[in-house]
């Protein structure tokens, strides 16, 4: 391919501009405190979900906004792929420069996890793109088989979530039992409590049934007998309304958890129904609200101490 000198030019240009709008960024994100996120690590991804394969899936037009995650290349390049490297300007340029040739470029290469891609090869042909304003590419898709839900806009608090789903869903086979199951937390360590009160549902049915009550059993009577009811009256109620940034198993654990409350407060059971409606009440609005919000703001605090000290209790 012949290059047009004037196509040369504009290419270096480009990387210039792009390269000032990387920096610019990085500067008002300083003064906001908001981070622009980086592109995410497949490996990454990969290793902390619960991958169960893969499969080729054909020739696709993928959106930009989509493509959040890199193989191996996740450091020279941000999530909107401005090129974070000045090193990559050579490579760069020449594949602006076959944007503007008659030929074009060829598809790229992506992973699919999700609803997020990652670029196992094409780089910065999606980053030229970006540059020109292309809201889409061609792409050779595979597709990661995974049972939890990973949309594009993930984040790495959220991925931290998402890891510790896969966790539970390997322990417990929730999944497999149930396929249907979406048990999706917004605040980190809560799929310990499930493990919890799924192996308390155990023993207590072991208990009444005077048997072994096999772990596989337990895990699918917790979701029928426990989980769904208390899912039901939530929706019911309408309890999500009073709290739209929370999921239904973030209410799950804090309904259980006050209906006990009110169980010792009354020396009575409650039902489901009450604990819930009062719930709702105390917490949807004034102090309850920013009781709520500071509790679940000392989970985060108590989580990241509990990995501390699991790390410095590895490292001895």
């Amino acid at each position: 391919m012949t290059s047009d000198p004037s196509v040369r030019v504009r290419a270096d240009d480009a990387f210039s501009q792009a390269r000032r709008r990387l920096f610019f960024g990085r500067i008002l994100s300083f003064f906001t405190g908001h981070q622009r996120d980086g592109l995410l690590s497949f490996d990454q991804v990969r290793n902390k979900l619960k991958i169960r394969g893969q499969h080729y899936a054909g020739l696709h037009t993928i959106p930009l906004d989509k493509i959040v995650g890199s193989v191996g290349r996740y450091q020279e390049f941000n999530r909107a792929f401005l090129p974070t490297q000045e090193f990559v300007r050579e490579r760069w340029k020449r594949v602006y420069e076959v944007a503007h040739s008659p030929e074009g470029f060829p598809p790229i290469d992506l992973y699919q996890i999700g609803d997020a891609y990652f670029v196992r090869d094409g780089h910065h042909r999606v980053s030229v793109l970006h540059e020109l304003g292309a809201t889409s590419i061609e792409a050779h898709v595979t597709v990661l088989d995974t049972p939890i839900p990973l949309p594009a806009d993930v984040g790495e608090e959220e991925l931290s979530l998402k890891a510790e789903y896969a966790v539970f869903l390997r322990e417990t086979g929730l999944d497999e039992l149930r396929p249907e199951e979406r048990i999706e937390f917004t605040l980190p360590g809560q799929y310990q409590k499930l493990y919890e009160h799924i192996a308390v549902h155990r023993h207590f049915v072991g208990l009444r049934e005077a048997r072994e009550i096999p772990w596989t059993e337990a895990v699918a009577r917790w979701y029928d007998e426990v989980y769904v009811p208390v899912v039901e009256v939530i929706r019911e109620e309408r309890v999500l309304d009073a709290f739209p940034k929370r999921t239904q198993a973030d209410l799950y654990l804090w309904i259980t958890e006050h209906r006990h409350y009110l169980g010792q407060r009354y020396g009575q059971e409650v039902p489901l129904e009450q604990a819930a409606a009062e719930f709702s009440q105390e917490f949807s609005s004034g102090p309850g609200k920013k009781q709520l919000e500071a509790e679940g703001k000392a989970g985060h605090v108590d989580q990241d101490r509990r990995a501390g000290t699991g790390r410095r209790n590895r490292g001895k």
